[in-house]
């Protein structure tokens, strides 16, 4: 045989009928164990694949999940899509992956582009597009926000307590004695407003003064800003870094001015990806588990898509602090401190 398989193809070589096929196909339990082994061989001899556009059509579904990552060099945002696409496949759909690589206009082109495309649904992670863009997409496919909180009535959202999270930072570093505890910003990275929100309100329950440097979620500029940190007369014994990326960078900054973590200063990431685990690294940071967050996001889509829910839902998940080598006891010395 020549060309493409088709399901009559499957139906003839099975000595069945074109719609028992199509049950197999859909995995229906109403057809026996017999016909569904003799269809399912003849489909693998024909190397037959189920026409997707034409079941699409039929069910007017294209059984696919749009998913804009905001930014793939992240090893974060990777775990989330790996979350996605692992909660995607088990519900039968596909993940299709686009990404604005942190530019608002970037990210509304992906959005467009997955609208044309007609996917189910969409996924957007850590977006930096405004929330009246978002919501003018959940008129026409549902929409779930993944590690941006919200409270939209639109749209759905799963997010870490980056609130909460930041406590746990800080107050770990003040169990262990420190006091002079600066916190390097995200920006406008999603969940950077309530990180530092949870940072200043520990310190001032503490009676302690909150120390800001402004900065994002990248290395280079915590290279870059860490002469604002680390070169002053009254230098922090401990500094909480908006996420593991520029905490990485606060180690590099460190390590070039021959000051020892955490004898000299005591760092604390956030989000506890793979690098932080590193054995050079060892870095303490906010575990806020990236494949829950995409696995709850496929979930809340599909509520949508299956009729069971209208309103919007906010999942707000549990933080934990991830302990390593990068935070200890405050040493304090005479003299320049």
């Amino acid at each position: 045989m020549s060309g493409r398989a088709t399901i009559v193809d499957v139906a003839q070589r099975a000595g069945v009928s074109k719609s028992l096929v199509s049950l197999v196909m859909r995995n229906s339990p109403s057809v026996s164990d017999e016909k569904r082994a003799r269809v399912l061989e003849a489909a693998r001899e024909l190397s037959y694949r189920p026409n997707a556009m034409a079941r699409s059509l039929v069910r007017q579904r294209t059984y696919v999940i749009g998913v804009v990552i905001s930014d793939f060099g992240n090893p974060f945002f990777a775990e989330v899509a790996g979350g996605v696409e692992a909660a995607a496949l088990a519900a039968d759909y596909r993940a299709l992956f686009n990404s604005g690589d942190r530019d608002p206009a970037r990210e509304a082109q992906a959005l467009d582009t997955l609208l044309q495309l007609r996917t189910d649904g969409i996924v957007l992670t850590g977006p930096a597009i405004e929330e009246q863009l978002v919501r003018k997409v959940a008129t026409e496919t549902p929409v779930v926000v993944a590690t941006r909180g919200s409270r939209s009535r639109f749209f759905d959202s799963v997010v870490n307590d980056d609130v909460a999270g930041a406590r746990l930072a800080v107050e770990h570093l003040i169990s262990l004695g420190h006091r002079r505890i600066t916190h390097l910003t995200g920006g406008d990275g999603a969940g950077a407003a309530n990180r530092q929100l949870g940072y200043e309100t520990v310190m001032n329950e503490a009676g302690l003064r909150p120390v800001v440097v402004p900065g994002d979620y990248t290395e280079q500029t915590a290279l870059d800003v860490a002469g604002a940190i680390l070169d002053g007369r009254a230098r922090p014994t401990a500094v909480f870094a908006p996420n593991d990326f520029a905490a990485i960078g606060l180690l590099q900054a460190l390590d070039d001015r021959g000051l020892r973590v955490p004898a000299d200063v005591s760092i604390v990431g956030y989000d506890d990806t793979w690098l932080a685990g590193l054995a050079r690294i060892g870095l303490t940071t906010v575990h806020q588990d990236p494949r829950g967050i995409g696995s709850t996001a496929v979930s809340l889509l599909l509520e949508r898509l299956d009729g069971n829910r209208t309103s919007a839902r906010h999942v707000v998940r549990k933080p934990e602090l991830t302990i390593r080598s990068t935070t200890g006891k405050v040493r304090e010395v005479r003299g320049r401190r």
